[in-house]
């Protein structure tokens, strides 16, 4: 090795290299030169040289405050600010003196929504086409649930250009292996640009003992709501932060676990709902309909989908049925507005604090659409799905314990009725990437200082990847080349920033595909084809409770149904035209396939791989029942 360098060394023609070669071949060292980024003088004493301090980031003077609010399972005509009957006046307060966007789009889940969110970018390019979580992710590059380093989340960037950054509620993006005190870290929200971070790592928990976390370690909850404790502490944040350094900007990320499941909620809040909806789904979605309608955030034509075969008639339903249906929705209900109102105080503390005109707020009512995973009767203590219990099993044990429905005691989830109502005006629901009802919902955006038009509609078609860019747009901030010295990934999300003084302006984002385990669309400018894959999940539950149905979980992607939707004048989906535009519907598959391999989408794993244990076998997972895997993911 030494003669290798000797040689080398002799032939350099400059002697002041050859010297410098020789010491590094021989000592191993070379001549110091100073950083780079060093502006000053390094002479041989104090009295040659000159200091250099680089002068600190701060953000533009002015810069406004940011806060993004993400809500969970919430259907597109749930909250009364778009239309639905559950009350929801902060939001509707939002909503009229901003905007109401009308066409945006989500993942139709919740970790690859809220990875899309953080990172501007699709779910699959981040990694998270499925889930952080051991037993829905897998050992693919878009499937590890791993966030790279390369695809800096909101809080990284605006961390390096002056803004504090806080965090608090549910994070969701958390590898499980990671999730406990001996870390790493470096994938907890700590790792990924939040300076401060109080919630819990995982997909789903207990509202009033949950697995709650502050910073880089678990806490003990003090037996509140999770939502009064989060709201507590974003408070607390920033009013720290803004006693010593007023005129430092701040970027909240407000993450309730409402209304996901477990239902939790005082009493006071559901009993307000007694009896409203004792008139069932059915006639909540006709004036839920009645209701966008005027408020303008539907077409003025719009028709309601028929009914899914898996939901019973209203009016042919037995009294018992109706009384504890009735009482899945009021806690639901009840819930909703109960997290309203929890948004309420820190929108009020921002108020009083003269922080509020200054502050962009962007508001996602839901992570995906309303949740089917309470199935068609709704649950009072499942987490997920569990095999050997019959629906009617699950129904009686519903009707004995309907008075607890809600309470610290169950984990309820209301059934696929309510589901359905609190979509209106869409088909399907959570988990459906092929389906409007799993992907479309509502976004509001309030910016006063920004924002001319009160009240104002947008239609523009856009997507959970184009909030970042669309903040850093309002923001004057360009999407850095590199944070902390780690080359980045082009962001690819569309700004809609002009749109928020232009109600004409036509929308940027063009295509974008979807899929979660198996569901899968693609759309583009206006043109919709989609696939919904069999077995899905409800699908593989009832297949894994009768050996019978067995034959289902082998599931064929080949065999799966495109339909084909022209979007600009079929907005929820009604008339399927895959047979009158076969080259239309070719062309979009073609493109679907495009999408896929250029967004690491393959290999195409359903729900059927998850429940049966199919991925991620490793030395972690080895002798793990499927529920054990299922109940850490929803600690």
């Amino acid at each position: 090795m030494e003669d290798i360098k000797y040689n080398s060394i002799i032939k350099s023609p400059q002697k002041g290299l050859l010297i410098t070669a020789l010491l590094v071949a021989q000592f191993g060292f070379a001549q110091n030169k100073p950083d780079a980024d060093f502006k000053g003088v390094i002479g041989k004493t104090l009295a040659e040289s000159k200091e250099y301090w680089p002068e600190p980031v701060t953000a533009p003077k002015g810069a406004p405050n940011v806060v993004w609010i993400i809500l969970d399972d919430v259907g597109y005509g749930a909250s009364s600010a778009f239309g639905g009957l559950i009350e929801t006046p902060v939001l509707e307060s939002l909503a009229n003196n901003g905007l109401r966007y009308t066409n945006f789009h989500t993942t139709a889940i919740c970790a690859p929504t809220r990875s899309a969110l953080l990172t501007g970018s699709n779910s699959h390019k981040v990694h998270v086409g499925g889930f952080s979580h051991t037993i829905m992710s897998a050992g693919f590059p878009g499937w590890d649930g791993r966030l790279p380093s390369k695809n800096g989340t909101i809080a990284e960037i605006l961390r390096d250009k002056g803004y504090n950054t806080f965090g608090v509620g549910k994070y969701g993006v958390t590898p499980d292996e990671d999730a406990t005190d001996a870390g790493p870290f470096d994938r907890w929200p700590t790792g990924k640009g939040f300076e401060h971070f109080f919630g819990f790592l995982g997909s789903a928990t207990d509202q009033y003992k949950p697995d709650l976390i502050e910073d880089q370690a678990h806490v003990t909850p003090d037996g509140r709501h999770l939502s009064e404790q989060i709201t507590d502490k974003a408070i607390s944040y920033i009013t720290r932060q803004h006693k010593v350094a007023p005129e430092k900007p701040f970027f909240l990320y407000y993450s309730p676990a409402a209304v996901h499941a477990p239902h939790q909620v005082a009493a006071s809040w559901s009993d307000a709902y007694k009896g409203k909806f004792d008139d069932g789904w059915d006639a909540y979605r006709e004036k839920t309909l009645a209701n966008q309608k005027k408020l303008g955030v539907v077409p003025a034509n719009a028709v309601l989908p028929e009914r899914n075969p898996l939901i019973g008639d209203w009016k042919k339903l037995t009294p018992d049925q109706k009384k504890v249906y009735s009482k899945f929705m009021e806690v639901y209900a009840g819930y909703l507005t109960y997290t309203d109102h929890e948004i309420g105080r820190l929108v009020n503390y921002l108020k009083e604090s003269n922080q509020l005109d200054n502050t962009v707020v962007f508001v996602l009512i839901g992570d995906n659409g309303a949740s089917k995973e309470g199935t068609t009767q709704g649950d009072v203590d499942r987490q997920t799905y569990v095999t050997g219990v019959t629906e009617e099993l699950v129904f009686q044990n519903n009707l004995n314990r309907i008075g607890e429905i809600g309470t610290p005691q169950t984990y309820a989830n209301y059934p696929l009725g309510w589901a359905q109502a609190t979509n209106t005006p869409f088909k399907q629901w959570k988990q459906d990437a092929n389906a409007e009802g799993g992907t479309h919902n509502p976004l509001i955006v309030y910016y006063p200082k920004g924002i001319k038009e009160k009240g104002g509609i947008r239609t523009q078609y856009s997507h959970v990847i184009d909030i970042l860019p669309t903040t850093l747009d309002i923001l004057g901030v360009k999407a850095p080349e590199s944070i902390r010295e780690i080359k980045q990934d082009s962001i690819q999300g569309y700004s809609f920033y002009n749109s928020l003084n232009d109600a004409k302006v036509v929308s940027s984002h063009k295509i974008q595909h979807y899929y979660i385990f198996g569901s899968r669309s693609i759309y583009n400018d206006g043109w919709k084809a989609e696939a919904e894959h069999h077995p899905n999940s409800i699908e593989v539950k009832e297949a894994l409770n009768d050996k019978t149905k067995a034959g289902v979980l082998n599931g064929d992607f080949d065999k799966d149904v495109w339909e084909l939707y022209n979007i600009n004048e079929d907005f929820n989906e009604r008339k399927d035209l895959a047979k009158k535009y076969p080259e239309k519907l070719a062309e979009l598959k073609k493109l679907f396939d495009e999408q896929a391999k250029k967004n690491n989408l393959y290999p195409l794993i359903d729900w059927s791989d998850v429940y049966q244990r199919k991925i991620h076998k490793t030395p972690a997972t080895e002798g793990k029942s499927t529920q054990e895997l299922l109940t850490k993911a929803n600690k």
